[in-house]
């Protein structure tokens, strides 16, 4: 059994993951599955140790440029726990939860699984510039969260493949078991380099050169503004009666529209 653990965190050159983006610019999506495997390959690390980040956003991802091709690290260990079954892990909620799990934010179990979700929120901010869940309030935002009330609006994700969407949609799961795991997703065949990639459109699969459209990253800039001035942290108790009352109305509602 493991009783302690240290994380060595190389120094990052580039800084924050979001700003190199920005600051290089020509994104592309064959661009953003590179980052992404880097992530990807840091939580299959992670999650083979049985170890879960559970913090995993923007903000935690630096870039470092040692050699010719820059690579994502993914950093701040501070909420990871090792989860060993049988017991199961109540992770407190302490900052926004923009890119939190839904277990997460009603005061589940987390596991593993959960750091995907907040993968698939960020791959989502990447190709849009926006954030899936975000709303006006911090209820409304976990609200948004746990009744999965997402899109992708054309504006933001115009030369967006349908196969990149298929990978958010993959991972923006509610049930955490139906997440892909960290080994399952590098497989993916969006993500693989300089490869064709099935996808689903109406229904039908359809095989597609990979998109080298420049994704629009204006609105990044805002975004990372908006993430700087942020400061919403509250713990999760003063919200999760909020969250209970507004989904079994929801519930309700639904019972009396089947019957």
């Amino acid at each position: 059994m493991v009783s302690r653990m240290y994380y060595f965190v190389p120094r990052a050159d580039q800084g924050r993951f979001l700003d190199y983006i920005v600051s290089w610019g020509n994104l592309t999506e064959e661009k953003v599955a590179l980052y992404l495997r880097d992530i990807l390959e840091a939580l299959h690390y992670l999650h083979g140790w049985r170890i879960a980040h559970l913090d995993l956003k923007p903000e935690n991802i630096v870039v470092e440029h040692a050699s010719s091709q820059p690579v994502v690290k993914l950093t701040d260990f501070g909420d990871a726990v090792q989860l060993n079954p049988p017991s199961s892990h109540i992770h407190p909620l302490l900052g926004s939860p923009e890119f939190s799990a839904p277990e997460l934010v009603l005061g589940q179990p987390v596991s593993t699984h959960s750091d995907l979700w907040s993968l698939g929120v960020l791959t989502y901010v990447i190709l849009s510039g926006a954030s899936p869940f975000l709303d006006e309030s911090l209820e409304e935002t976990c609200l948004n969260i746990c009744r999965l009330d997402f899109s992708f609006p054309e504006d933001y994700f115009q030369g967006v493949s349908p196969a990149a969407r298929d990978f958010v949609r993959l991972l923006l799961q509610i049930e955490p078991e139906r997440r892909p795991s960290a080994t399952c997703l590098l497989q993916e065949p969006w993500l693989q380099p300089h490869r064709g990639v099935m996808s689903r459109d109406n229904g039908h699969n359809s095989f597609t050169q990979p998109h080298q459209n420049h994704l629009d990253t204006s609105r990044l800039i805002s975004f990372i503004e908006r993430r700087k001035h942020q400061n919403d942290a509250r713990p999760i108790g003063s919200i999760k009666s909020f969250l209970q009352s507004r989904l079994s109305d929801l519930i309700l509602v639904c019972i009396d529209l089947i019957f």
